[in-house]
């Protein structure tokens, strides 16, 4: 991707449901959830490379002997390092206690990492804080096993001071205002209450204290806890926790916006962020592997029981778009084909950009996670070809051999052109040293480029056009084309995201500078200043009242004229080629993914309330030259 997207975690929770003995017996070794959990994590690298996590609980553990362990790491290679700390652990203890090597019950009590409850967790570095206490999984603890919470999740919440300041009307004192301490501490606030309730009952019917405490774990009502907690979130979330007592959950929020996944088996239940993951770790079909519905949890017992529950009611379904087109696996059955689907449907207007002259075009794209739209762009121009060769030879008269076979030999160009190198550390910061660091991140192919081609070369999206700008096109006019045309499978992204991606700043999107450059030429620069007092006067409104009035500035011009600006944005005069960019339509990318209708970063229509508040302090931040984040 030109512009690099940040701010798509990842979870996995597995919880065994057999004794740890059985999958000794069964598949050699008591640390089957740990070695499960470890390919669990790597198989969602692509979520998160900044950060990770992993926390387990033991089931039925003797008091004293403990019974959570967690490790977390900020290191260049967190995952890796994680796992070899606790193979690192579980060495030294084998070493030193030989007698546990085929002894799984001694393994259970004195190895830490070895339990039947698993959760890991992926992240990138949010607002900038890529400290190691920002790392998931959360931990809250208490003497009291049941009031144990471990937390970790991919979301984020667009009304944090609103709940942050519900946890300081309760009497709270928060050690910190950031949205996984306060969700924490809004779902451990009604854990606790829910245990001192059972208490309480339990004693007035005549159990001792040491009785009540597995008949708590027995009664305690996860889904209860987590309605009261919820009632109140707005945002996108996928958020997994574990009790100390062996209960686990995971909450997906009412929209969908956030993705989880789970399988079932009289061994195991598992909840990841993408569907492939389970099916390459587990080794299940498609089918098997079950999407969690907006607004439900996926609650599991101390006991084993599992439970589906409607914990939010659910909205309009949101599922985010770029999901498909960027943060997911490509090796998902379905967001393979819908990539592909987005190359597609770009056709018509890469023809019509290169004027049809496909003999003197070269079809690329900018790895990786463009290539499966690039496929599906090279089959439409294939399809595209056979049905022009096959007119000409019907239509030809006395054709010779020769020249059907002249016919018949056209086909796409197809070359390797944008290559990106290892990633330069661009640490001279004097801005002409920087930049001249940023254009060399990208190498191109020589010898392959004539200069009467057109360059079509696709992305996943453009957000910034911070490095078309100085690194790719710049390196593809070394190759002097006629025409650079920079095709993008996402529309244009006018919008800040607030539920989980890292684009919360309006004024670096390149859609939106291109339209203030339109206004600008069209005199009419005077709507900013008239859009900033309608957002002035929405501050103290309720959430459910703010209008997005951004909407407004970009309804001034057609996508073709936006289109049109942002490629002369992305190039200079020092750039001798035509520079032209393409981008999705929404109907197309609706069309192409038809489950993940979250468009919100392309058209302004945000899943949740808290969206437009977003969008309207962003605007207020960018008028005011304020840098700050809008939620």
């Amino acid at each position: 991707m030109s512009d690099a997207l940040k701010h798509e975690c990842g979870i996995a929770l597995i919880r065994l449901l057999k004794p740890l003995e059985y999958y000794k017996e069964k598949y050699g070794t008591a640390f089957y959830g740990v070695n499960k959990m470890y390919l669990m994590m790597e198989k969602q690298h692509n979520r998160g490379q900044d950060g990770a996590g992993f926390a387990s609980i033991k089931l039925d553990t003797h008091p004293g002997e403990r019974y959570i362990s967690r490790v977390r790491s900020n290191a260049q290679q967190p995952i890796q390092d994680i796992f070899s700390q606790i193979n690192a652990r579980i060495n030294q203890e084998l070493v030193q206690h030989p007698e546990y090597a085929d002894n799984v019950d001694l393994q259970k009590r004195h190895i830490p990492y070895v339990g039947e409850v698993l959760l890991g967790h992926v992240r990138y570095g949010t607002f900038g804080k890529n400290s190691v206490e920002s790392v998931h999984p959360f931990l809250r603890q208490n003497n009291w096993m049941h009031r144990n919470l471990i937390l970790a999740g991919n979301f984020n919440m667009t009304n944090v001071n609103e709940l942050f300041d519900n946890l300081i009307r309760i009497g709270q004192h928060p050690k910190e205002k950031a949205d996984t301490i306060t969700i924490m501490e809004k779902i451990g606030h009604f854990l606790d209450d829910a245990v001192a309730k059972k208490y309480k009952q339990l004693k007035a019917e005549g159990y001792s204290k040491t009785e009540c405490s597995p008949l708590i774990a027995e009664r305690l009502n996860v889904g209860k806890i987590l309605k009261r907690a919820a009632k109140n979130f707005d945002g996108g979330f996928a958020m997994a926790g574990m009790l100390g007592h062996g209960d686990s959950f995971v909450l997906r929020d009412p929209a969908g916006i956030r993705p989880a996944y789970y399988y079932k088996d009289d061994e195991v239940v598992v909840v990841a962020s993408e569907r492939p993951v389970i099916q390459t770790v587990f080794n299940v079909d498609f089918d098997k592997v079950i999407e969690l519905e907006p607004g439900h949890a996926i609650i599991t017992k101390k006991s084993g029981k599992v439970k589906i529950e409607k914990i939010l009611e659910p909205t309009e379904r949101k599922a985010c778009s770029f999901e498909r087109i960027y943060f997911s696996r490509g090796s998902d059955a379905e967001i393979y084909q819908e990539r592909k689907m987005l190359g597609k449907l770009l056709l018509p207007k890469v023809l019509d950009t290169i004027n049809f002259d496909t003999k003197n075009s070269v079809f690329s794209y900018i790895p990786n996670t463009a290539e499966s739209s690039f496929y599906g762009m090279i089959e439409s121009v294939e399809d595209y070809l056979n049905k022009r060769k096959t007119k000409a030879i019907i239509e030809g008269k006395n054709l010779s051999e020769e020249q059907v076979t002249d016919i018949l030999k056209e086909r796409p160009r197809i070359e390797k052109i944008a290559i990106k190198d290892a990633k330069l550390r661009t640490f001279i910061t004097e801005d002409s040293s920087r930049d001249d660091l940023v254009e060399h991140v990208y190498d191109v192919t020589y010898g392959v480029i004539k200069n009467t081609d057109n360059i079509v070369i696709i992305d996943d999206s453009i957000v910034r056009g911070t490095t078309l700008k100085k690194s790719i096109i710049r390196m593809l006019d070394r190759l002097h084309p006629k025409r650079i045309v920079v095709v993008s499978s996402a529309p244009q992204i006018r919008y800040p995201d607030c539920y989980g991606i890292d684009m919360a700043n309006l004024g670096s999107l390149v859609a939106f500078r291109a339209m203030l450059s339109l206004l600008e030429a069209n005199n009419k620069y005077h709507l900013v200043e008239e859009v900033y007092h309608k957002c002035k006067a929405q501050v103290e409104l309720k959430d459910t009242k703010v209008k997005n009035f951004v909407k407004e500035l970009y309804d001034q011009f057609t996508d073709e004229e936006i289109s049109v600006k942002i490629a002369e944005l992305i190039s200079d005069d020092s750039i001798n080629a035509e520079v032209h960019t393409i981008f999705q339509s929404v109907e197309n990318l609706n069309k192409a993914c038809p489950k993940n209708l979250g468009d919100w970063y392309f058209t302004g229509n945000y899943p949740t309330p808290g969206g437009n508040r977003v969008v309207n302090r962003a605007f207020i931040n960018f008028f005011e030259g304020n840098n700050q984040r809008a939620y």
